[in-house]
């Protein structure tokens, strides 16, 4: 009989996290990415847990039901990886295995780096770990793209992208998945919505219509509807504090994470390709490494677009881990 998916809210430093929990074994924590939640991971619960893991996806701070605090501050790097922290103990203590996608990867890269006693191995979807270093984010941000602004730091300004997209959450998270999935992504050579040009939005270069095949409208509806209620500004602060993780991890420059790791990207997602160089760099930056994956035309929401590859992938990696 399959196990039932239970929620559970857990103290934390900013007040509480959500965790969507499933199956009973060593724990696996799931850390989301933007604009997404813990249901990012509906087709990897019940994956890890009929294999013998106790699965537990959050919501991080800033979205669902997890806390969102006033304070900007409060999403730096070294605060969400505090909350990771905290979820374990509370499920028990770990060491834990920590799987991140997207901004959940740099989550769980950076928890991996500064906590090595709770978590014992590192999985990292789309976003391949690259450590500290390097100018100021910002600077390296403000200069890409020409005279067009590149995503990133039209997200940091305060206020800017909530004005684009919370009129209509529903919509613009309809485009930005399809934009990047894939099966819906613009073709070759069409403007990229990675970039807004002078006076205009990221939306106006997203698909219009046809959903990605992996998002259904009752899907859609779960993801607009948690967005519609909390907002944006929680989310998007993420953006809004890379500076700060600059500032804040300066101990750790160039700093390997040595924990067992698993990387699983999109072929045909933009964090891949921009980042070939940090993949290459896999040897140097994450020793531990064990398998390294490019899914041949998948796009940015890997465990979505290919569930049944990933948990394979996951499955397997976890298998062959050390025991706890």
């Amino acid at each position: 009989m399959p196990q039932e998916i239970t929620h559970r809210l857990v103290p934390s430093p900013a007040g509480r996290v959500h965790v969507v929990e499933q199956g009973e074994g060593p724990l696996v924590l799931l850390v989301h990415g933007f604009p997404e939640s813990w249901y990012s991971w509906r087709a990897q619960l019940p994956a890890l847990a009929a294999a013998g893991y106790r699965a537990a996806a959050v919501d991080v701070r800033g979205y669902g039901r997890s806390s969102r605090p006033a304070d900007q501050g409060a999403y730096r790097m070294t605060e969400l990886a505090a909350d990771a922290v905290a979820v374990v103990r509370a499920l028990g203590g770990g060491p834990a295995v920590v799987v991140g996608h997207d901004w959940g990867a740099n989550i769980a890269a950076c928890a991996a780096l500064l906590h090595p006693d709770v978590f014992r191995a590192v999985g990292l979807l789309s976003v391949p770990y690259a450590p500290r270093g390097g100018p100021r984010p910002s600077e390296i941000f403000a200069s890409m793209g020409g005279e067009e602004e590149f995503y990133v730091s039209y997200f940091q300004q305060p206020g800017r992208a909530e004005a684009e997209i919370e009129p209509d959450v529903r919509g613009w998270l309809a485009g930005i998945y399809a934009a990047l999935s894939g099966d819906t992504m613009p073709a070759p050579g069409a403007p990229d919505p990675h970039f807004v040009r002078p006076g205009g939005t990221m939306r106006e270069r997203f698909p219009d219509g046809r959903l990605p095949g992996w998002l259904g409208e009752a899907e859609l509806d779960v993801y607009a509807g948690e967005f519609e209620r909390t907002g944006l500004t929680g989310a998007l602060s993420r953006y809004r504090n890379m500076d700060r993780d600059w500032e804040d991890l300066a101990a750790f420059d160039g700093a390997p994470v040595r924990q067992p790791s698993l990387f699983a990207g999109g072929a045909l997602d933009a964090s891949t390709t921009w980042m070939s160089e940090a993949i290459d760099a896999f040897p140097v930056t994450l020793p531990g490494l064990v398998s390294s994956h490019l899914l041949d035309g998948c796009g940015h929401w890997i465990q979505q677009e290919r569930p049944a590859e990933v948990n394979a992938l996951l499955t397997g990696w976890l298998t062959g881990l050390p025991p706890a």
